[in-house]
């Protein structure tokens, strides 16, 4: 497979004056370095923490189209409150895309960059929304015979984002957990890890369409946050299960607090703790990673004084647990690459696709089911 001296990659932009610009430009294909490869990526999933970089602050309301059928350019407004945490970025030309896979077609010249020429792998190492990258072979991670791009595209953030989350319940001494938004494609990985491995979960939604999406893969203790008896239903799970860590995804209102309060009832219930004025001495931990409400997180306390409420984010976790441990969570993602962490697509978009309004629509509203993959070739 020829490798071609430029490709197209995906950039985003937030100006000075206001205004996010999504473009299309010819990056060169970078020599390998000894102990690098260039893949030709194949396929790149739409994940949050992408849209977080890719739209920033901006308001799509505001969304414009311009330029040609094959170099779209897409800009928007961002106001005034979301430049403040825009400041990092401004005037800077920034490429996306956190993960994804792909066939290596130059390799540098050491005997392990070698063994790699011709492989399938996945590759994490920003900018992948491109048609080729160049990547040390530590970012690499080569998928078994047989595997497409598309399966192997999301082998890292949600399934290691997953792993870690029953990791740090281990670590930290729990024995069950909470997690919302959680018919999400990770959600569902982490239902499967935690039957697979018998760790009792608790699913928070926000709808009974996804209820019944987590029923469907065997979730035993599912709650809706949009139920009237939404606070008894959450205690009665917590009582069952004693979870007393939680991973929210939605960040932002009430939900935080009222999972901690939530598991306040449910020491008391259980009736294993002696009384006392400051609450239980049960340590009960909200973990923040993610913020798909951006309003301020609202923590009424009601829970004693044995509790936190932190944030998590997977990169800083694995260098936290270090080299061998990473590893061994990698395997296990390619052990089970198409069973408990299989992801699932609603549409495959080409980079200029991607930039279509009416796609960018959907994939921006991060709604459960609608999961975009990039196919940065497809347009070829």
């Amino acid at each position: 497979m020829s490798v071609e001296t430029q490709g197209l990659q995906l950039r985003t932009l937030i100006k000075r004056s206001g205004e996010l610009e999504l473009s299309l430009v010819d990056v060169p294909t970078p020599e390998p370095g000894p102990d690098e490869v260039v893949v030709r990526i194949e396929a790149a999933p739409i994940n949050p923490s992408d849209l977080g970089l890719l739209v920033g602050a901006a308001d799509l309301s505001t969304l414009q189209a311009s330029g040609t059928k094959a170099r779209p350019v897409i800009t928007a407004k961002v106001p005034e409150a979301g430049m403040r945490a825009m400041a990092g970025r401004l005037d800077e030309s920034l490429p996306i895309g956190n993960e994804g896979a792909g066939t290596v077609v130059k390799t540098g010249s050491s005997e392990a960059a070698k063994a790699l020429m011709g492989r399938t792998v996945a590759a994490i190492g920003g900018a992948m929304y491109s048609q080729y990258r160049c990547l040390k072979i530590s970012e690499c991670l080569p998928l078994p015979t047989g595997t497409t791009a598309a399966e192997g595209a999301s082998c890292f953030v949600n399934p290691l984002t997953s792993l870690g989350m029953t990791e740090t319940m281990r670590r930290e001494g729990h024995t069950a957990l909470v997690h919302t938004a959680a018919a999400s494609n990770l959600g569902q990985m982490l239902n499967k890890i935690c039957l697979k491995d018998g760790i009792p979960l608790v699913n928070i939604v926000r709808s009974a369409a996804q209820a019944e999406i987590l029923r469907g893969i065997g979730a035993t203790y599912i709650v809706d946050s949009t139920s009237p008896t939404f606070m008894d239903e959450l205690i009665a799970a917590l009582v069952e299960t004693g979870a007393t860590i939680a991973f929210d995804a939605i960040g932002g209102g009430k939900l935080a607090g009222q999972i901690l309060n939530a598991m306040e009832a449910a020491i008391n219930k259980s009736g294993k703790h002696p009384y006392s004025r400051y609450g239980s001495s049960v340590h009960k931990q909200v973990y923040i990673y993610g913020g798909l409400d951006t309003r301020p997180t609202e923590i009424t306390r009601g829970f004693g004084m044995t509790w936190s409420v932190g944030g998590w984010l997977l990169f800083p976790f694995l260098m936290k647990i270090g080299r061998a441990d990473t590893e061994r969570l990698r395997q296990r993602v390619v052990d089970e690459l198409k069973t408990t962490f299989a992801s699932h697509y609603t549409k495959v978009v080409s980079l200029t696709e991607a930039l279509d309004p009416a796609n960018l629509a959907v994939y921006a509203k991060r709604a459960t089911g609608e999961k975009f993959l990039i196919d940065p070739h497809k347009d070829k």
